[in-house]
């Protein structure tokens, strides 16, 4: 059994608490056993689980394994800290706030023996699954993903990586992307802001991804893709998936902690993810320019 510790008791670290107490039958999450939670509020056991500090979760021979899921800022300090302590680490997206900071958690892991996974559960959902069944085998003229969602609490970053989810599907659906061009409008007084970043595929086919947040606004993906075969505006309609997307996420990293996961197929996710990331900086950088 590998001892799993939980940094960050919001919503993702209680689902993960969770997930673990109740793992799905004859999946490699039963190979983890949560040993302890950390967080900086005073809290009592949660879900039968009593809160330990960072120095014990660190030194403890018993734990393995730790499940960041503190606000996005905090990520690379926590990731930095259980890397080198050699426990495996699963983090919620983005890693890391900067492409530099990203290659050297890698590094660590690499030194250490140890898994390091980001958390993509949006690869994991049902809609994507039938969306890349749809675009499989056309050929993309040009494309727009805008998504639109409520203002972020301080602690999220730059929406480039904030928004980190949405620049994984163009990736994973089309393929690497370059950034030519990005602007970033912003109203703080009403907690608005609009980023818009024009990308290059490999065959220099314009893709435009906005990410659109303020109060009031809804949660959702809109889309248009034009092929040489026809345009596609919306995700198709898909049926729930039967087990839970952090569930499906947890069953992944411990496959990948036991051994059950390929060299090469780790090797294509730290590529895509180091590969996002530079992209996600770039176009911060744009942005800010």
């Amino acid at each position: 059994m590998f001892g799993a510790v939980v940094v960050g008791i919001g919503t993702a670290g209680w689902v993960r608490m969770r997930d673990m107490l109740a793992p799905l039958p004859g999946s490699a999450a039963e190979k983890l056993a949560v040993r302890g939670f950390i967080s900086r509020r005073s809290l009592d056991s949660q879900q039968g689980v009593s809160p330990i500090s960072i120095e014990e979760a660190v030194s403890r021979e018993d734990i393995h394994v730790a499940f960041i899921c503190t606000e996005n800022v905090s990520h690379e300090d926590n990731v930095r800290t259980f890397l080198q302590a050699g426990k495996h680490v699963c983090v919620e997206y983005p890693m890391t706030m900067n492409y530099k900071a990203a290659v050297e958690l890698w590094d660590i892991a690499q030194e250490k023996g140890v898994i390091l996974h980001e958390e993509h559960i949006e690869l994991l959902t049902e809609d994507y699954k039938e969306l890349k069944r749809e675009v499989e085998g056309k050929i993309l003229q040009e494309g727009t993903l805008h998504f639109t969602g409520g203002a972020l609490k301080p602690g999220f970053g730059f929406p480039a990586f904030s928004g980190i989810a949405r620049l994984t599907w163009l990736v994973e659906l089309f393929g690497e992307l370059s950034a030519t061009a990005a602007t970033m409008e912003e109203d703080s007084a009403n907690n608005y802001s609009k980023m818009t970043a024009k990308l290059m595929t490999s065959d220099n086919r314009p893709l435009t991804w906005i990410e659109e947040r303020g109060p009031g606004l809804p949660r959702a993906k809109n889309i248009n893709f034009v092929f040489d075969s026809g345009t596609l505006t919306e995700i198709p309609p898909a049926p729930r998936g039967a087990v839970g997307l952090f569930m499906q996420d947890l069953i992944l990293f411990s496959a990948k902690v036991v051994g059950q996961v390929s060299p090469d197929e780790l090797q294509k996710e730290k590529s895509r993810i180091l590969h996002c990331s530079k992209l996600a900086e770039r176009i911060q950088q744009l942005c800010q320019s």
